[in-house]
């Protein structure tokens, strides 16, 4: 439950956020937090940040723990940024998504190519492309399953739980049709047609639909972090400089360097904040919704 708050005998815990992939998972974790006696949470899905208001001496352990038991990660924001050596866990996040994108793209192309274009399709290419959508699905989308797992284990679901049930599916008919089906046979090849007709349901196989959405989705996620993750450089690259490293270029003449500077920032600033607002806005309008 939450109340209002004296500032004399509250104080404010600020929470890295680490596994969220919507806006509901910000919603959940906000839920979580604003149960707890006399405290007021609020979860940033596009900072990743969540802040939240205890009464004073509450051990920010004890915030973590309810994060965690909600089937998220939490920490306390380090107390100095890592040096130049030191690769930031964002950092780390964004490398390893990148890795999985990089090798579902490698290995999904051609299974796209097999299935939509019946001049490449040879004997048993289907098994072909069971070997090379497997290990998309399950490496490359592992980030989904564990998420759908986790959030099953507390009673919720979300998109992971949709891509996860959905590229599951297809790679599990693939399976079946392929082994006791039809789709397995020589010389068997799917015809790329516009129109619906009645079919042998065990004489097709949709390996491309599970190695193509997780591909397209972690492409799209890729490029969002990747965004965010500029957008906040750009916001503490402002804070850093401040007004007065501004006003230190124009005094030494660098006028045009203030401007693009500034400019610059500010662009990258706005953005972010729109972004965040934006998010903002949808996780709490879907909260109040249900």
């Amino acid at each position: 439950m939450t109340t209002e708050t004296d500032p004399v005998t509250t104080s404010t815990v600020e929470l890295q956020i680490g596994g969220m992939t919507c806006a509901s998972c910000a919603g959940r974790i906000e839920r979580k937090l604003n149960k707890l006696d006399d405290v007021t949470a609020s979860v940033n899905y596009a900072t990743e940040k969540a802040t939240v208001t205890a009464p004073f001496g509450t051990d920010p352990q004890d915030l973590i723990t309810v994060v965690e038991q909600t089937g998220y990660t939490a920490t306390l924001p380090a107390a100095e940024p890592p040096s130049s050596e030191e690769e930031a866990p964002q950092d780390r996040e964004l490398t390893a998504l990148r890795q999985r994108l990089i090798g579902s793209a490698v290995l999904a192309v051609p299974v796209i190519l097999l299935a939509m274009v019946p001049a490449l399709q040879f004997d048993y290419w289907g098994f072909a492309s069971l070997v090379l959508a497997t290990p998309v699905v399950f490496w490359a989308g592992w980030p989904f399953h564990r998420a759908t797992w986790t959030n099953l284990r507390h009673g919720a679901a979300t998109m992971d739980t949709l891509i996860s049930v959905g590229t599951l599916s297809a790679w599990l008919w693939s399976v079946v049709a392929l082994f006791f089906g039809t789709a397995g046979d020589r010389g068997m090849t799917h015809a790329f047609e516009l129109t619906i007709s009645r079919s042998d349901g065990l004489g097709s196989i949709y390996l491309e639909v599970a190695a193509g959405v997780i591909t397209f989705i972690l492409m799209g996620r890729y490029f969002e972090k990747r965004s965010k993750r500029r957008a906040g450089d750009a916001l503490r690259a402002l804070l850093e400089l401040g007004g007065d490293g501004l006003q230190d270029l124009a005094a030494a003449g660098h006028k045009d360097d203030v401007i693009a500077q500034g400019c610059e920032i500010l662009r990258h600033g706005l953005a972010n904040a729109l972004a965040g607002a934006r998010n903002e806005g949808v996780g709490r309008a879907g909260r109040d919704g249900k």
